[in-house]
């Protein structure tokens, strides 16, 4: 059994260092044998495209079965298998699946340790889209998340895998300047990806992504220009695994997983000295019976609200000094209150309890 790293609890006690991506606020260590965490995850099967396929010619069906997904001593199994298999009243001969995490965030760092499947025609993934995307059957389309389309809503490719080209790894940003095959690329070749772990990793920062492996940076993403077209980032983001497969996938293969030892996110827990000297960040009364009043020194920030799987429960844009958020229409229980400063991308985080 692997060491669960304890998630943290954050305070309104800052240091003095700001972007430093220190604090672990949601994770999977996959742990417990059997079904994924229903709690942490939502197995995505509805096909889009007019109820018939997935997108980008690929032949397999996602399901929500154990045979596709599981855990088992500590690793998370996603496995692409040769199968007839009907579903939605259509026939695939391959089947995988596709994990959307019920939990989203706005910059931090994000680290998955993994091994890729084998076998030409095999495309996994670990990447990102906008909380906001219209897709049926989308985890936050079903929350009512959905306002904006692909790829507007913006999408972050930590990893992909080609089968047809074994070993080379990259990442990529889809956004309404550059997608599909975008421009905005970058990667490297690994040997042994798909017989040895290695650590894929994104830091997201208020201006920029930076791609790595193994601590070794492959890509970075910083447009010189910031806006809706080549920047739709500053919006929280959830996080999907899967294994697509090709038309062109190797007739002799059977079955291969994306082996998962952990995932884990990490945000910042300090301000810097400007911040500091602008004042603190007060959230009063605790417990409360509905209304939270918040006291904060930022002209542009936000105050967002978090039930105890991390789901976004309420969010509210608040000015500077005091504003309140009411509470009255959640369930009694404990929330994380994160108050952020949405141009900088800092925040400060506490525990609050609805009564």
């Amino acid at each position: 059994m692997k060491r669960i790293v304890p998630l943290l609890l954050l305070t309104l006690s800052f240091s003095a260092n700001a972007q430093v991506f220190d604090t672990l606020v949601w994770a999977d260590e996959f742990n417990v044998d059997g079904p994924l965490d229903t709690a942490k995850w939502w197995h995505q099967t509805i096909l889009p495209n007019n109820g018939q396929s997935w997108w980008n010619g690929e032949i397999q069906h996602y399901t929500n079965r154990d045979t596709n997904s599981y855990c088992d001593s500590g690793f998370m199994y996603l496995v692409a298998r040769k199968e007839t298999f009907t579903d939605q009243n259509v026939t695939k001969d391959y089947t995988s699946a596709r994990l959307n995490s019920k939990f989203a965030f706005t910059y931090g760092r994000v680290e998955v340790r993994a091994q890729m499947p084998t076998g030409s025609g095999t495309w996994p993934a670990i990447w990102m889209l906008g909380q906001n995307i219209y897709e049926i059957g989308a985890w936050w389309n079903l929350q009512g998340y959905a306002t904006t389309g692909w790829p507007a809503c913006g999408e972050i490719d930590i990893m992909e895998h080609w089968g047809t080209n074994q070993n080379w790894i990259q990442s990529a940003m889809h956004t309404p300047s550059s997608f599909g095959n975008t421009q905005n690329k970058g990667g490297r070749l690994i040997p042994g990806v798909s017989n040895n772990m290695h650590t894929y990793a994104l830091e997201w920062t208020p201006t920029k992504m930076v791609f790595s492996v193994d601590s070794i940076v492959h890509y970075t993403y910083e447009p010189a220009t910031q806006d809706a077209n080549t920047w739709p980032f500053d919006n929280p983001q959830y996080i999907l695994m899967n294994i697509a497969i090709q038309s062109s996938i190797d007739t002799a293969f059977t079955e291969s997983p994306m082996i998962v030892d952990y995932i884990r996110v990490y945000q910042s827990s300090t301000l810097s000295d400007e911040e500091l000297e602008q004042g603190s960040i007060e959230v009063y009364p605790n417990p409360t019976e509905g209304l939270l009043n918040i006291r904060q020194p930022w002209n542009a920030a936000k105050v967002q609200l978090f039930d105890v799987t991390g789901t976004l429960v309420k969010e509210q844009t608040i000015e500077f000094g005091n504003s309140q958020i009411d509470m009255a229409s959640l369930s009694n229980g404990t929330y994380t209150c994160r108050v952020l400063n949405t141009d900088k991308g800092i925040y400060s985080e506490q525990k609050v309890i609805k009564i």
